[in-house]
């Protein structure tokens, strides 16, 4: 499904207009250079009026996507989620002034669909992905460990 490549935000969201479709990994070169690997992102941004009463855009976007396990080093598959409400502010003054927990962003006449979308999923990205049940974590090979305590007494009693 064709979709608009930018949109007014501040039109949109008082419109309530809305757009959805798909981007492919390619279209999402940030999260390419974070190492995540992504085939297609199904999306959808509603414009409307956000729990504060001023225009904002409900952003949905749902990917399988290919980490690196921080464990193991191996690949690994997840699924990625993301639900958030973006106010539109008319200054970057204003998002900077802020103070409180509300998602925030420029509001311009041509903000970028995909990097809206890219923005969230970056966000939502775990810190330090890994398996459930990494191979690295549990792999049997457990060396007991000596504790830097007993290694201070060898080194009392050898003087």
């Amino acid at each position: 499904m064709a979709f608009p490549r930018l949109i007014d935000g501040l039109q949109f969201a008082r419109s309530a207009s809305q757009v959805q479709g798909t981007l492919a990994g390619g279209q999402l070169p940030r999260l390419v250079e974070l190492g995540c690997h992504v085939r297609t992102v199904h999306f959808t941004i509603a414009g409307g009026t956000g729990s504060e009463g001023r225009p904002s855009l409900r952003l949905q976007a749902s990917a399988q996507v290919q980490l690196v396990c921080q464990r193991c080093l191996g690949p690994f598959a997840a699924s990625l989620s993301v639900d958030t409400e973006l106010e539109l502010s008319s200054s970057a003054l204003e998002i900077a002034q802020a103070d409180d927990d509300v998602d925030r962003v420029l509001a311009t006449p041509a903000m970028d669909v995909a990097g809206l979308v890219e923005d969230e999923l970056i966000l939502g990205l775990p810190q330090a992905p890994k398996h459930e049940h990494c191979a690295a974590a549990g792999s049997g090979e457990t060396r007991p460990r000596s504790s830097p305590f007993e290694a201070l007494s060898r080194l009392k009693q050898g003087r």
